[in-house]
């Protein structure tokens, strides 16, 4: 038995999909101490593992102190969250032993923790995967479109804070990508080469499992018999960016006289109050099971997350992406590179072009090709269970 430590964020899209890996883990032997913030502490203590929390105001809040603008930014902000995460972390493991350290690819501080600790590190990747080449390339893109002056405080602004960081920590950063994608020499990618844009570019290092789906180990109030053998549209824009009202009141206006039986996910930060009147072929919930419900799902109308992304495509389901932020736009770009559905802006859309996208899609065989040969690469990849095979195979190279 090995002694894991885990450095999460606190994101349903990185959470997720490691709950699997966790379970599988403490499966084997192994014993995991997970950080992540409080709001899944009870979601990971379900898994077996032990939970130690980060407070995520004071994470929030450092990390939006970068600036949300540019990119450099946003790594500027993670660095800012070292002062939050660190010293948690050291101060709450104090004393106990590790073997190796597994990390989310994006937040947490995952590669300063590993070289502070001395741990073989796992890097868990949760977005598409990126090289060094391709992240330096969208930087010096992007950073094209910043006034030079602009740039150059940014920039002054990520020097210092490496400079702090290494005096304080002794840790070496040698680029923003190391900040923002925490290499590692073993990433677990939680989808396949297939759907990885240039997946070729990638060494034997990345690990591309796909979808990493399991038991939620929560409970909704959700009756599936309801949806049995009426093959439902089902529309959701995830759990972040989910207040929506007008978008949908223009679901109803698009599917109200219809056949189609559509299950509707409004989040949390949406009342059903504030929708007004439901149409008759709705179910609307603030939550609903999403793996249970595309397992009957004949159209997923998504906002392009990772998470659901993988999730639609995995039980075989074309998609309408309609991108909202982040790598979204990156996401819904692939579907429709793999022509497994296509791509709707909502600015401009209309109840009409949702309802003739739908009906395309429907009735293009092309669309349910392409999903059913990306589902295929999907279910064979092998998912967490490949994931811990993968980790067992690093553990013996580092003799662990």
């Amino acid at each position: 038995m090995a002694r894991v430590l885990f450095i999460n964020s606190g994101s349903e899209g990185h959470i997720n999909p490691t709950i699997g890996v966790v379970q599988e883990l403490i499966s084997r032997g192994e014993e995991v101490v997970y950080f992540t913030i409080e709001d899944f502490r009870e979601r990971i203590e379900k898994t077996g593992a032990t939970v130690r929390t980060i407070d995520a105001q004071k994470f929030i809040k450092a990390f939006i102190s970068g600036g949300r603008n540019h990119l450099l930014e946003r790594v500027n902000g993670l660095l800012h969250t070292a002062d939050i995460v660190i010293p948690s972390v050291l101060e709450q493991i104090k004393g106990e032993h590790f073997d190796y350290i597994i990390h989310d690819s994006m937040f947490g501080c995952g590669r300063l923790l590993a070289q502070i600790l001395k741990l073989p590190a796992i890097n868990s990747c949760t977005s598409f995967a990126e090289t060094k080449v391709s992240f330096d390339r969208t930087l010096e893109h992007l950073s094209q479109n910043i006034p030079a002056e602009i740039f150059k405080r940014i920039n002054n602004e990520f020097q210092n804070l490496i400079t702090k960081i290494k005096e304080k920590y002794d840790v070496e950063i040698s680029s923003p990508y190391e900040v923002f994608c925490n290499p590692a020499p073993l990433t677990i990618v939680y989808t396949t080469r297939e759907f990885q844009p240039f997946g070729e570019a990638f060494d034997q290092t990345y690990k591309f499992v796909g979808p990493s789906i399991s038991s939620r180990l929560t409970q909704e109030n959700f009756d599936l018999t309801e949806i049995k053998g009426k093959s439902p549209i089902y529309i959701s824009l995830g759990t972040v960016m989910n207040r929506a009202i007008d978008f949908y009141k223009l679901c109803f206006k698009a599917f109200k006289n219809t056949d189609h039986t559509v299950v509707m996910s409004i989040g949390k930060q949406t009342l059903l109050g504030e929708l007004g009147g439901i149409p008759q072929n709705f179910i609307v919930k603030n939550y609903v099971p999403q793996t249970e419900v595309l397992k009957y799902t004949k159209l997923f109308i998504t906002h392009g997350g990772m998470n659901s992304t993988n999730e639609g495509l995995y039980y075989g389901v074309p998609l309408i992406v309609i991108p909202q932020s982040a790598d979204q736009p990156i996401i819904a770009g692939q579907v429709a590179n793999i022509g497994a559905g296509i791509q709707l802006q909502m600015q401009s859309l209309t109840a009409n072009q949702l309802y003739d996208a739908t009906d395309h899609v429907l009735n293009q065989p092309s669309f349910h090709k392409a999903v059913a040969n990306i589902s295929e690469s999907f279910q064979k990849a092998g998912g967490y269970h490949q994931a811990v095979d993968e980790i067992f195979k690093f553990k013996s190279q580092y003799h662990i």
